[in-house]
Formats: structure tokens, C-alpha cells, sequence
């Protein structure tokens, strides 16, 4: 429950980032003026005796974070995609973040998966190993399925992980109320929004079953493509809080000089990440939205294995368009059609000047495609494009922004193994041919006939709509007071079947 109980758990978190240095380095990089600095250390230093004292071989914001335990992690990693929030120095501290936490005895875990699975661990799997992997909200098991030898992972959720989460969620709303009264500067970080976007997340993180959903959804998608394999769920051994999928073997993604020794082609892998992302989020609508290392393999035949599939990401296909048009248009240094776009899409205000917005994106463009190819970076001709739409008037879209940031850690782990990618020459063949799809008479054929289906699930209503717009642009007046008969008949059946819920749900309390 949200309330003052939880300015507790806020002292011990301003307490544990002050002892470990981590508020320093959180008030450099959103460029704090001096009376925030000040009153950050006239509040802090007081209290840090209550702080965690942490790892002191970490970097400050990462040793703060894991001290203060599995919620501050998990926040941590989502933080991590969010250059634009807290800058890119601290965008790369929080990265580490990935598996940090120390696994939960495997006893417990055999007991989770037997109440969930309602069969002793040994009955289902001929092996079971220790854990291989433990992040924030679970950690995983290499077992053996005992009716067909097949080699899976087991994925248990943490015992007690919800209250643990639910106790720090408040004290993380609490906290942004305060930070936006207090600090009307950081409104357009957006931090209430930010804290409900992790609270979805999270929620969504700890039932299993969504995941194994979204995996089934991917693997389908994504069936035909070449060299790339998404491992599994099997469903019978899956529930809430446990989840069994293929095991995938390979090598970690971020593993360069590994890769190199096995013979890989780094250059290869790293254009294909790139392209592999934009696939699935132009043509399918439906991408994996948390492509950092530690959720990528590269198996022994070259192919790049995708899992733990927690967070995804969902456009429409309208969305899906102007995205690639935007893209397309910066790809052939076009800005007049992004500007085009932008304002048909309703992405800025009409009242605006297209010219003058046109030549603010080329502003955006041209020093980019000027650079060698280190210097070429999507990510932030991407985020540069949000500053300049935000001057124009143009007001946040959520979808666009998720597509951003998880650009932002593709683009990162592509050039951890390859620093001389061109992410434009990457994704120009992806985006080109998503254009000639869903862009001429070949997409308007398809258009048409989904509107023809619309149009033909509606048809027997068609008559009766028709014949009302006509009814009441003959007899305006009629028409008025028919509406106002039919509300004022409403009104007492609403009034009294709110009467009837009101007694149950009172008799249900006494």
C-alpha cells in the first residue's frame, strides 16, 4: 500500500546510493544543478549509516543497485535500455545488472516445480542440474525430460518474489510523486510513467505462461527465417511459475573473442542481429523487446538462438508503415518525405511548418551519414529525432519509443562484436523490401480486401445504419428527443441495478 510507511525504504535507498557513491554518479548524469547537489548531500550523508554497503569491486550505481536487492536489479536492467533517460555512462554500469543475483537453493526449487507440476522433480526429469542462471525474478535449471531424454531448461519463479516486488513498487511510485513535486524539471523524464511501465513488466515478468505464450507467438513468427532459432515451450511441463523450453546451446553473443575462435563470422552476426530485429518488427509487429547479450546464443552452425521472451513488443501496422518510411526516408537522405510523413501521420501538429521541420531532420541527418562508420549510429539518430519532434510539438507515441530503446541495445550488442558495422547498410535491405510489400498496389489489394471483410461482417447492419443517419438528418428535432426518451427510460434500470450490486457487495461484507 502506498502511503508515508514507505519514506522508510526511500531514506535506506538514498542512504545505500550515498555510502556507495552511486548518488554522485546519478547526479552527474542528469546534469544536477548545485542547490539539487547540495540538498543531496545535506539529506543523504546524515543516513548513510542505514545504507547497504554493497560490493566495493562494482562501479557505484551497479554496487548500489544490487545491494539494495531484486526489484532495484530488475529496475536496473530496464533502466539499462534507456540511454536517453540516464545517460549513456550509467546506461553501460547498469548492463551488468544481468544475472547478478545469487540463486535460491535448488530444494526450494524441486518444491516449486512440484506443487506447480503436481509430480516429485524426479518423476518428470531423469536429470536436474543446479542452477545455471539466476536473474531477478527466477533463475534456471539444465534438466533432462524422463519420458523422451530431451534436453530442456527449467525456469522457476523465486519464492515470495511478488510481495518482495509489490513492497518495493510502492516505494518506487511514492518515490517519483515526490521527485515530480519536487523537482518540476525532470517532468519530461516522465517518472510515474516510467515506474508503471516497470510495474506492467514486472507483472507480466511472473506468470510463466505468458512467456510460454510469447514464445509459441515468436517461434511461429519467425519459423521461416534463416540461421535463427527460437527454443520451445513445453507446455505440459510449463504452469504459472514454472516454465520448460528447448535448451539452447551456443555461445553467449557477447563472447567476441570466443566467437572468433570458434570460427564465426562476427561481421555476418552482427548484420544479421540488425536485420533479424527490424524483421520482426516491420513484418510481424511483433518483436523481442529485451535483445541484450545475455539473451542471445550463437549455435555451432552459425545460427542465433532468441529466449527468455518476458517483454515483448507490439505495433500495429499502421505503425509499422510510417516506421518504415521514416527509416526509408533517412536511408535515402530524403528528409522532405520523413517530414511528409510525419505530418500525415499526425505525428506533428498541422499547424506547424513542414519546410522548416524538413530541414531540421536534415540537420539531424547529414552530420551522421558524413561519419565513418563507427560513428553511424541508428540509436541516436533515433533519439535525435525525438528531440526534434518534441521541439515541433509532436506529443509522445509509446510504440515508437519502445522500438527506439530496444534499437538502442540491438545497436549495442551488434557492435560489441562488430565496431566497424554500418547499421544503415544493415538495415537498408530489411527496410527496403518492407517498403515494396506494404507500399503499392500490391498492398493496397490487401487493404481493400480487409475492408471488404469489415465491411461484410457489418453488412446486415449496413441497411438499418443507413436508414437511422437518413431518419435523422430528415427529422433532426424527433430524433433529439427520441435519445432523450431512451436515456430517461435508462436511467431508472441503471439506478436500480446499481442499487441491487451496491446490497451484495455490502451483504458480502457484513
Amino acid at each position: 500500500m502506498r502511503g508515508p510507511h514507505n519514506i522508510l525504504r526511500l531514506i535506506r535507498t538514498g542512504a545505500t546510493f550515498e555510502r556507495t557513491g552511486a548518488m554522485e554518479a546519478v547526479l552527474n548524469a542528469v546534469d544536477a544543478p548545485i542547490r539539487l547537489r547540495l540538498a543531496a548531500r545535506v539529506l543523504g550523508w546524515p543516513f548513510r549509516w542505514l545504507g547497504y554497503k554493497g560490493d566495493p569491486t562494482l562501479p557505484p550505481l551497479t554496487r548500489a543497485i544490487t545491494a539494495l536487492g531484486p526489484a532495484y536489479i530488475k529496475f536496473g536492467q530496464i533502466m539499462s535500455t534507456r540511454a536517453d533517460v540516464v545517460g549513456v555512462e550509467l546506461a553501460g554500469q547498469l548492463r551488468m545488472l544481468q544475472d547478478r543475483l545469487p540463486p535460491f537453493p535448488t530444494a526450494t526449487a524441486r518444491q516449486v516445480i512440484a506443487a506447480e507440476l503436481r509430480a516429485p522433480v524426479d518423476q518428470l526429469f531423469s536429470e536436474f542440474s543446479e542452477p545455471v542462471a539466476a536473474a531477478s525474478i527466477a533463475q534456471v535449471h539444465r534438466a533432462r525430460v524422463r519420458e523422451t531424454g530431451q534436453e530442456v531448461a527449467v525456469k522457476v519463479v523465486r519464492p515470495g518474489i511478488g510481495r518482495a516486488f509489490s513492497r518495493d513498487i510502492d516505494a518506487f511510485h511514492l518515490g517519483a510523486q515526490m521527485i515530480e513535486v519536487l523537482l518540476p524539471g525532470v517532468r519530461r523524464l516522465r517518472p510515474r510513467d516510467v515506474v508503471r511501465h516497470f510495474e506492467s513488466v514486472v507483472t507480466g515478468e511472473q506468470d510463466l505462461r505468458l512467456e510460454a505464450a510469447a514464445a509459441s507467438e515468436f517461434a511461429e513468427n519467425t519459423k521461416d527465417d534463416a540461421t535463427f532459432q527460437v527454443p520451445l515451450p513445453h507446455w505440459a511441463l510449463s504452469s504459472r511459475r514454472v516454465l520448460t523450453a528447448d535448451w539452447a546451446e551456443g555461445l553467449p553473443m557477447g563472447d567476441r573473442e570466443g566467437l572468433i575462435a570458434a570460427g564465426h563470422d562476427t561481421a555476418h552476426l552482427a548484420r544479421r542481429v540488425i536485420q533479424l530485429f527490424l524483421s520482426h518488427a516491420l513484418r510481424d509487429g511483433f518483436f523481442h523487446a529485451d535483445m541484450h547479450h545475455g539473451n542471445l546464443k550463437v549455435a555451432a552452425n552459425g545460427d542465433i538462438i532468441a529466449y527468455d521472451f518476458g517483454i515483448m513488443g507490439e505495433i500495429d501496422e499502421y505503425t509499422r508503415r510510417v516506421y518504415a518510411q521514416i527509416l526509408y526516408g533517412f536511408i535515402q537522405r530524403d528528409y522532405r518525405l520523413v517530414a511528409r510523413v510525419h505530418f500525415e501521420a499526425g505525428y506533428v501538429p498541422r499547424d506547424r511548418d513542414e519546410a522548416a521541420f524538413a530541414r531540421a531532420l536534415r540537420a539531424v541527418g547529414e552530420p551522421i551519414f558524413g561519419a565513418d562508420a563507427t560513428r553511424i549510429s541508428m540509436a541516436n539518430l533515433l533519439s535525435y529525432l525525438f528531440e526534434v519532434t518534441e521541439r515541433f510539438g509532436m506529443p509522445t507515441r509509446t510504440e515508437l519509443i519502445l522500438l527506439q530503446r530496444t534499437m538502442v541495445v540491438v545497436e549495442g550488442v551488434a557492435r560489441s562484436i562488430d565496431p566497424q558495422l554500418n547499421i544503415w547498410d544493415a538495415a537498408k535491405p530489411v527496410v527496403t523490401d518492407y517498403i515494396r510489400s506494404s507500399i503499392g498496389p500490391k498492398a493496397a489489394v490487401h487493404d481493400m480486401r480487409r475492408v471488404a471483410q469489415t465491411i461484410g461482417r457489418y453488412g446486415p447492419l449496413l441497411p438499418q445504419i443507413v436508414e437511422n443517419a437518413l431518419y435523422e438528418r430528415a427529422h433532426p428535432e424527433e430524433a433529439r428527443i427520441a435519445i432523450i426518451r431512451t436515456r430517461s427510460r435508462a436511467v431508472p434500470w441503471l439506478a436500480a441495478g446499481f442499487g441491487i450490486a451496491s446490497g451484495i457487495v455490502i451483504g458480502m461484507l457484513i
